[in-house]
């Protein structure tokens, strides 16, 4: 019998996970920057499905299944090489002048479009138009994910921000071709490239003026230089190896998703016999598997454990194939398919999340260009190979064999995986301690992220000192735990607790300390040198305006003997 009261009961325990999942979604809702910018997301990705659909039926009347092949390649293929060139802009210049930009021009794109198929025009010009709206939209997600960190405060509004985008995102799959299956009954795909145009407009107008406060960029630099910074989103993932890991094991989630491309043609068709509407209801089960994967990964909130996450994410899109070969009958096929879908959701809240803090800010969208190039290149060799492997192999084959490839994969990266989350987790605790100090807690994300990643930690026995009224100041301070006594011409002045920091006055006004701090009880701080505090604290007007604020409430309340040097 269990001790009543010290193990929760099922429903007290469905409680707190439908109370994180509320969390997650309140997160966006009180952030009005945030919410906007995540709407605009909704926008532009259910304006991409809706489009993708359309531009397809456009090519298979004009050609049949090879043109469609053929201009859904063509559309990738530039959108490939642009997507890292583009992206470098992000990190140039404000990452929501950029999103805008790409807003207006997708809309621009897409509502020519409709104008030369409504009047008749050249089909030619039509997918010229789709290969410049996919370039444009290209850069959108990458620069998205780079500007998301700005917008929050702490790293689980950040997890709960790409949360929300996952399932803003697997509801887009569902919405995007219902919309286009509707307007194209009723109308055309005229009607349909005419619709992406408006949502593209609408998603521009909702990241106009957003209120936030960006990361400085320093001096601009030479547009000579693009070519250089655009190659250091791939060099960022040789480098930084835990973000180049995440986003590898991505890549052979994408690599699968090529896979599946063709297999869920020649599954549904040949291997089960339903039919060409059984290619869509099979893509159906995927969509509805992203939707209940993201609600549900919402009560999962905490931000922890993320890449092992990601890695689970990734072998749920290739064990499903394999079995999908072992168990061709089609309800077992749809469920797997379903499993595929829930496997989706899982490697995006990790993917977004992770890379964002493991890669310095300034890198961020070139970062994220570079994925997005690696992507549409996996997808297309997946999507090559495929056809390969089936003719060597045989259906069933070819799903055991390539279903493999990412569970594998994973498999040889796992302890990577739980080193990475235990290193973010230790991280997580020092950025909670740092969010306590008031001239710490205006700063975005990415900031306040950087500084736990330069924190360092000492210790002082009750009655030690920290430092000495006239000494030289290099470092701040914060009290992880203890208390600490400030104490000035010998009289105490105020006691400091948990969360408190100090040391600002001579790091900001380059002086000698106004004062001494000794340890009340045992002391455990975390210490950050005079260039990283300087460089948080300084180079954001809001923290900067705390940080004076508290500078002249406590020479306020003490005045040294002598003429005040620190």
């Amino acid at each position: 019998m269990r001790a009543k009261g010290l193990i929760p009961s099922p429903s007290a325990h469905l409680r707190k996970r439908l109370a994180a999942s509320a969390r997650a979604f309140s997160a966006t809702a009180r952030n009005p920057a945030l919410l906007r910018a995540q709407l605009a997301f909704g926008a532009t990705w259910t304006a991409e499905w809706a489009f993708t659909v359309a531009i397809a039926v456009v090519a298979f009347r004009d050609g049949g299944a090879a043109a469609v092949g053929l201009v859904a390649f063509v559309r990738m293929a530039p959108a490939a090489v642009l997507a890292p060139f583009g992206t470098t802009l992000a990190d140039r210049f404000p990452r929501d002048r950029v999103l805008v930009w790409s807003c207006l021009i997708r809309a621009a794109a897409t509502a020519t479009a409709a104008a030369v198929l409504a009047a008749g025009g050249p089909n030619v010009a039509v997918y010229v138009l789709a290969v410049i709206a996919t370039a444009a939209f290209t850069m959108f997600r990458p620069a998205h994910s780079a500007l998301l960190p700005a917008l929050c405060r702490t790293p689980l509004e950040l997890t709960s921000a790409n949360l929300v985008r996952g399932l803003i995102d697997s509801l887009s799959t569902l919405l995007g071709p219902l919309v286009a299956a509707l307007l194209l009954e009723l109308g055309s795909p005229a009607a349909v490239f005419a619709t992406t145009a408006a949502l593209s407009l609408a998603s521009g107008a909702l990241l106009l003026r957003l209120s936030y406060e960006s990361s400085p960029r320093g001096r601009p630099r030479p547009l000579r230089r693009i070519v250089h910074e655009t190659v250091e989103g791939f060099r960022a993932l040789a480098h930084y190896r835990d973000a180049g890991l995440l986003i590898g094991l991505a890549v052979a989630q994408t690599l699968t998703r090529g896979f599946l491309n063709v297999f869920l043609v020649v599954v549904a068709i040949d291997l089960l016999g339903m039919g060409a509407p059984g290619v869509g209801v099979l893509t159906a089960a995927v969509g509805a598997g992203a939707v209940a994967s993201s609600l549900g990964a919402s009560m999962f909130v905490s931000g922890r454990r993320l890449a092992i996450l990601e890695g689970i994410g990734v072998m749920l899109w290739g064990l499903p194939l394999t079995l999908s070969g072992a168990f061709p009958h089609e309800l077992a096929v749809l469920g797997l398919m379903f499993v595929i879908g829930v496997g989706n959701a899982l490697v995006d809240i990790g993917l977004y999340t992770l890379p964002a803090r493991l890669v310095p800010e300034e890198l961020h969208a070139r970062v994220f260009g570079a994925k997005e190039s690696l992507i549409a290149l996996s997808v297309g060799l997946g999507s090559l190979v495929t056809p390969f492997a089936i003719a060597l192999l045989g259906i069933r084959g070819a799903l055991a064999v390539l279903g493999l490839v990412a569970p594998a994969l994973v498999a040889l990266a796992w302890r990577r995986l739980q080193t990475i989350d235990a290193s973010i987790a230790h991280r997580d605790k020092e950025v909670d301690v740092l969010n306590k100090v008031g001239m710490f807690r205006p700063l975005p994300m990415p900031a306040i992220d950087h500084l736990a990643l330069h924190v360092e930690h000492a210790h002082f026995t009750a009655g030690e000192d920290v430092f000495h009224q006239g000494d030289h100041g290099d470092r701040f301070y914060v009290i992880e735990a203890g208390e600490a006594d400030v104490i000035g011409d010998g009289r105490l002045i105020r006691t400091m607790h948990s969360g408190d920091g100090f040391g600002e006055i001579a790091l900001l006004h380059d002086t000698l300390r106004t004062t001494t701090v000794r340890a009340r009880t045992p002391l455990r701080l975390y210490t950050l040198d005079r260039r990283h505090f300087l460089s948080a604290v300084s180079d954001y007007g809001s923290s900067a305006r705390e940080a004076d604020t508290l500078m002249l409430d406590r020479l306020g309340s003490f005045d040294p003997r002598s003429r005040p040097t620190g």
